[in-house]
């Protein structure tokens, strides 16, 4: 029986405490001669060895590639809602070069003279069993612990750990007959040493094993065979049980640094070539994805179809990636495939793929962050460019730089900062460039530099028929107009070249005041913004009183210059606004001020409603109407961010984005009667609508989003290059005929 698994070799250290080095140097050894894994017994209560544990952990940091595992871990000694959290933070240390070999225990008069508690084999069976499924559990950071008064193992209560960086795989060292079943029912290997087996003990173990996963409705295939063996076998010895016995990684027990070295020169060439001679000539094949994960598949997806290109990265809902691809920044999501191309090339496959699947929707995803919610769904197709990261300078002397859509703006920030550039990129760094290089990019240099649409100045851009053209002032003219403000639309940007501006160190704004008169502070700070110069770009978040304390505008952004006194006389105007209850002003880069984001997986939950609007002068009823929003707490948050300026000085009719005259962008998260009713009040006074902070779907919307004469452009430019509206899953214009938008 050959399982068809990949054939790997290993060593088996002893973790000797007299020359604590010598371990470390085997294990390093191992990695240089093209060893795959490095082993370590685990006996507590040996007093010549190393704490086992501590030792791996000091080999994972000695070393780069290779895997590192117990083998095997003694199990009793070491509670398992511990080894969960230690397995996963070595994992995470290593960067994901760790796997977990359990065993039930042996040795229990030295066990119990360190503590354990002794076992009958039947309840050593049970404990192990019971903690590899709790360990998982403490894994699955996506899920409750569900174990909660275990026979074992009690956690009421337990707090999770870290999640590990990849799926640990758990092998299980087993000889008798229950605990061969327990392997083939929960254990992802089955780890025996060949010093121990008797012939036709392999056969009979593996049958047991087969039997148990297929009752349990696994596929045999999903549990690895792996060998503990002495490192004198022949090639052919080695070869035939691979071949005939299903074994597939085999672990050299020796020490012996010649030994090791002449097994990995002569023995492990041989065997590998033999093996893969052999199932090429019978037609083995690897293993496919485990029972699990093709149930976890979701109806309509053809995922046997998927391009080859994409198969190593494609991400399903039964994957262990999953949990770090199925959501954005703030909206929980489950989508049926995350396809996550490296190259143009793959992204044209992606966009074949989604167009033979064009009843389903379609998500696109640059950084993952968009609060819109439109980069994920439920069931569906996302096509993830966060790999397309690269960020280039193309021309020093024009400031012309190249970015993939898959940038963050903290990384281009960062990028940038030695050149003494910048990008103006909304307020957060986490959000990718690809969705705010596309629909508008309200940032903190706004008012000096426009949006970050008006700093685009050419594209490469996958259309829906997956070519891929280039979008500029000259090139495909029409397309590099729609993509300034409604690129979702159109194609997917894959390279995107702005220029940059010059931007020294600057003044980081953060002022906190007693909003008490709200309609008031409103009126002042949009007067105040109106007359500012141009380098003073400022956002403001309003909050309701709470607990007896009055209501709290907190003002921030940024004061372009390095000159302390300068940047004080701007915020004079401001700090006249309303009583200062907190200040914070300070001189930063234009980096460290877009470092604000963490580089762990995105988690959102659920699907939180945000509202936008774009607002010119702020009158007395307009005021009052923000101000009875934020007293009636409907709004979980509220915000105005500071347009004009620069942005005002781009013709309207030059962009998608077309509200060029609004001199707010206001912002709110609500839900409720309450807050649509006063949401509607205060929509009354807005003079359009920003896509990028917008949750709704009602196609009603665009009209909001885009004045009559630009609608119906839009829908032209769609005609052309995407007539079957496979891109219509991020405020779709539509592709209505040019009767219907003239009577429009």
């Amino acid at each position: 029986m050959d399982y068809g698994h990949p054939i790997r070799f290993g060593t088996f250290l002893a973790p000797v405490a007299a020359d604590p080095q010598r371990p470390v140097r085997l294990a390093q050894l191992s990695e240089q001669l093209g060893y795959d894994l490095a082993t370590f017994q685990d006996h507590p209560y040996q007093p010549a060895f190393l704490d086992t544990w501590t030792l791996m952990s000091y080999v994972a940091a000695a070393t780069s590639t290779i895997e590192v595992a117990p083998n095997v871990l003694n199990l009793p000694m070491r509670p398992a809602p511990v080894t969960a959290q230690a397995a996963a933070s070595l994992d995470l240390l290593s960067g994901g070069r760790f796997s977990l070999g359990l065993g039930a225990g042996g040795f229990w008069d030295a066990m119990e003279a360190m503590g354990a508690k002794r076992l009958t084999p039947g309840e050593a069976v049970d404990a192990l069993a019971e903690g590899i499924e709790l360990i998982r559990e403490l894994w699955d950071t996506d899920s409750r612990v569900r174990v909660r008064g275990g026979v074992h193992y009690s956690v009421d209560g337990a707090k999770r750990g870290p999640a590990p960086a990849h799926r640990v795989p758990i092998w299980v060292g087993a000889y008798k007959p229950r605990m061969l079943r327990l392997t083939g029912r929960l254990a992802d290997g089955w780890l025996p040493s060949l010093a121990y087996m008797k012939p036709g003990d392999l056969q009979a173990g593996n049958a047991r094993i087969d039997d148990s996963a297929t009752a349990a409705g696994r596929r045999p295939d999903e549990v690895v065979r792996l060998l503990n063996i002495s490192g004198r076998e022949s090639a052919e010895e080695l070869t035939a049980l691979a071949l005939e016995d299903g074994m597939s990684t085999f672990i050299v027990g020796n020490d012996d640094p010649r030994l090791l070295e002449s097994f990995a020169a002569e023995i492990i060439p041989q065997v590998r070539g033999v093996v893969a001679s052999a199932r090429s000539q019978r037609g083995t094949s690897a293993p496919g994805r485990p029972t699990a994960a093709l149930t976890a598949r979701r109806p309509g997806i053809a995922y046997d179809e998927i391009p080859s290109s994409l198969r190593e990265g494609a991400v399903e809902p039964g994957d262990f990636e999953y949990r770090s691809v199925r959501s954005n920044y703030l909206r929980g999501g489950a989508p049926g495939l995350v396809l996550r191309p490296h190259t143009i090339a793959e992204v044209s496959d992606a966009v074949g793929f989604a167009r033979n699947h064009a009843d389903l929707p379609l998500g696109v995803r640059s950084g993952g962050h968009g609060i819109s919610g439109r980069s994920t769904n439920d069931g569906r197709i996302v096509i993830d460019l966060r790999a397309l990261a690269d960020i280039e300078v193309l021309d020093e002397a024009s400031r012309r730089v190249r970015i993939g859509p898959g940038a963050r703006w903290t990384e281009v920030s960062r990028a940038l900062e030695p050149h003494g550039w910048a990008l103006s990129s909304g307020d957060h760094g986490g959000v990718g460039v690809g969705g705010l290089g596309t629909a508008g990019g309200v940032g903190f240099l706004g008012r000096e530099h426009g949006l970050t649409i008006d700093r685009l100045v050419a594209a490469d851009v996958v259309l829906a028929d997956g070519s891929v053209v280039r979008a500029s002032a000259t090139e495909n003219a029409e397309l590099f107009w729609a993509l300034r403000g409604a690129g979702g639309n159109v194609g997917i940007a894959v390279s995107l070249e702005f220029e940059a501006v010059p931007v020294r160190d600057i003044g980081w704004v953060q002022l906190a005041f007693d909003a008490s008169d709200t309609a008031g502070f409103v009126r002042g700070f949009a007067d105040a913004m109106r007359a500012a110069p141009r380098d003073v770009t400022l956002f403001v978040i309003l909050a309701p009183s709470r607990s007896g304390q009055p209501p709290i505008a907190q003002v921030y952004g940024v004061v372009d210059s390095d000159d302390p006194d300068v940047i004080l006389e701007r915020l004079q105007p401001f700090a006249a606004l309303a009583p200062l209850v907190g200040q914070s002003v300070q001189l930063a880069s234009y980096a460290d001020v877009m470092a604000n984001a963490s580089d762990a997986a995105h988690s959102g939950q659920g699907e939180p409603a945000f509202r936008s609007g774009l607002i010119g002068p702020i009158d007395d009823a307009a005021a009052e109407a923000i101000a009875a929003l934020v007293r009636s707490r409907s709004s979980l948050w509220f915000q105005l961010r500071a347009v004009g300026g620069a942005i005002a000085d781009v013709p309207s009719g030059d962009t998608a984005y077309a509200f060029r005259d609004a001199e707010l962008s206001v912002t709110a998260i609500g839900r409720g009667s309450t807050f649509d009713r006063l949401w509607d009040q205060l929509a009354a006074h807005f003079d359009g609508l920003y896509l990028s902070f917008e949750s709704r779907t009602d196609p009603a919307l665009l009209v909001q989003a885009f004045p009559p004469a630009t609608l119906a452009r839009l829908r032209e430019v769609k005609r052309q290059y995407d007539p079957e509206g496979l891109f219509r899953d991020n405020f779709a214009v539509g592709t209505a005929t040019a009767a219907e938008d003239e009577a429009a």
